[in-house]
């Protein structure tokens, strides 16, 4: 085959792309028809596409260039590694300098008691390394019928063949033959659509309580872990009452069964601190990682592991004998080497904090909007958050999926010049980068404004608006 054409023009792009490549959650003939958006550059918040436009991109590509695009210190410390030693299996007792010290970091940074990783190329094979784990625990713990996984309705934990079947939601189980029988889920503490919503303690309750009642249905002795995410990404940015975290970790040490949090989206500065389960004092025996620990600028992802796990784990068997589990590419020094960097900017290079000074714009918007007649609801934390649209305030009816708001919505917002995640329910999410302006967050939300009053104007929903 011959090599490409430093020529071709988008058109070509285009069509090599619609009969060649496969895209992620999409449906294949709605791809065909919709072709792709080729993006061509980024620096800081902006996007430029091949036909010139500039878009500013509110959602940090997919939740994860938490740092903005175009950050060169990121490049030089890829190019230097490259330079020195693009690659280093961690197999045969072999590791690298930047893993080493990336591990070290990490963990003293993570919770308390999270001592160990496991670095992996995203978060899905965090996820599942984290399924492969747990089981291996409570084998190697003499309590092998403990094999049943709960989650949360809404929930999002990769497409991995295991972590698909603990997240929740259709797209991912349709033809996949999807959720297993020993995987598991509770009702999500969704509180714009819990009958108890306006009243944070019910909600953290009816949390407890679901999970209380699905381990006494399956038994606590067959039941080996439960999954969350401090703030559910995928499912619609669902936020969860404070405290709610931590009382979901005082119940699984109470039922005796692992928590794995999930904080692939929340880790990394995303709510404020650099994880979000700092802001409950929780340390769960599982955590998982990814999107923010290298900004996207390379695949990587890492499951922590906490201490106790691992010396059951260690203990359980010979010295000599190997624990199945590794992967090429894990704790990649290149990988490693641009996480060291994202890891200096964030702390360094005043990006938390920016971030928690840009949060706090983010917040005010997010309430002066709440006045939009199609807003339902606003839910956010730090620079995660989204907006819920309905037709009617009062009875928080949902808009019908033949309207397809999501669709018309994702061409509304692009034609503004602006991305943000618009979700098939109806649901605005937005995961601006740590370095976005006070400026920029103004800019994002006049140009989200202009697009829902576009969508208000369109005949067919003004007539249902109450």
């Amino acid at each position: 085959m011959n090599a490409l054409s430093p020529t071709l023009t988008n058109r070509s792009l285009v069509d090599i792309d619609r009969d060649h490549l496969i895209h992620s959650v999409t449906s294949f003939r709605g791809h065909e028809q919709h072709g792709a958006i080729v993006l061509e550059s980024g620096d800081g918040m902006w996007l430029t596409d091949a036909e010139g436009n500039r878009i500013l991109d509110a959602f940090a590509g997919l939740w994860c260039v938490n740092v903005g695009y175009g950050q060169e210190s990121i490049v030089e410390a890829a190019a230097a590694q490259m330079r020195k030693l693009p690659y280093a299996t961690g197999y045969f007792h072999f590791a690298s300098e930047p893993a080493i010290r990336l591990a070290g970091e990490l963990t003293a940074a993570a919770p308390s008691g999270l001592d160990h990783v496991f670095f992996t190329q995203g978060g899905s094979d965090a996820v599942d390394s984290a399924i492969r784990y747990i089981v291996h625990y409570w084998n190697a713990a003499g309590k092998p019928s403990k094999k049943h996984f709960i989650a949360l309705e809404w929930g999002y934990h990769g497409s991995s063949s295991l972590g698909a079947g603990l997240t929740a939601l259709g797209n991912f189980h349709r033809n996949f033959d999807l959720p297993r029988p020993w995987q598991h889920h509770i009702a999500s503490p969704y509180p714009y659509r819990h009958p108890q919503g306006d009243d944070d303690a019910a909600v953290i309750a009816s949390t407890v309580a679901a999970l209380e009642a699905k381990v006494a249905e399956l038994g606590a002795d067959n039941v080996a872990a439960f999954c969350c995410e401090p703030i559910q990404g995928s499912g619609g940015v669902i936020v969860p009452p404070r405290g709610w975290l931590k009382a979901l970790r005082e119940a699984c040490t109470r039922l005796g069964i692992l928590m794995l949090v999930d904080e692939v989206i929340t880790g990394f500065g995303r709510t404020g601190p650099l994880f979000a389960c700092e802001e409950e004092g929780v340390s769960p025996d599982f955590m998982t990682t990814a999107k923010g620990l290298t900004a996207g600028y390379i695949p990587m992802g890492a499951m922590f592991m906490a201490d106790h796990v691992y010396q059951t784990i260690a203990d359980a068997a010979p010295a000599a004998l190997p624990i199945g589990h590794g992967q090429t590419y894990s704790g990649h020094p290149v990988a490693a080497a641009v996480g060291l960097e994202v890891l200096r900017l964030y702390r360094e290079g005043g990006l938390l904090e920016n971030g928690r000074k840009t949060g706090e714009r983010f917040a005010w918007h997010m309430e002066r909007i709440r006045a939009h007649p199609l807003v339902g609801d606003v839910r956010y934390r730090g620079l995660l958050g989204a907006i819920e649209l309905t037709p009617d305030k009062a009875t928080k009816a949902i808009f019908d999926a033949s309207l397809d708001i999501g669709g018309r919505l994702s061409k509304l917002t692009y034609a503004n010049g602006v991305i943000v995640r618009c979700f098939g329910n109806a649901v605005l999410g937005f995961a601006p980068a740590l370095c976005c302006t006070l400026e920029e967050m103004d800019m994002i939300f006049e140009r989200v404004e202009r697009s829902l009053d576009q969508l208000l104007d369109q005949p067919d929903i003004r007539a249902l608006v109450v």
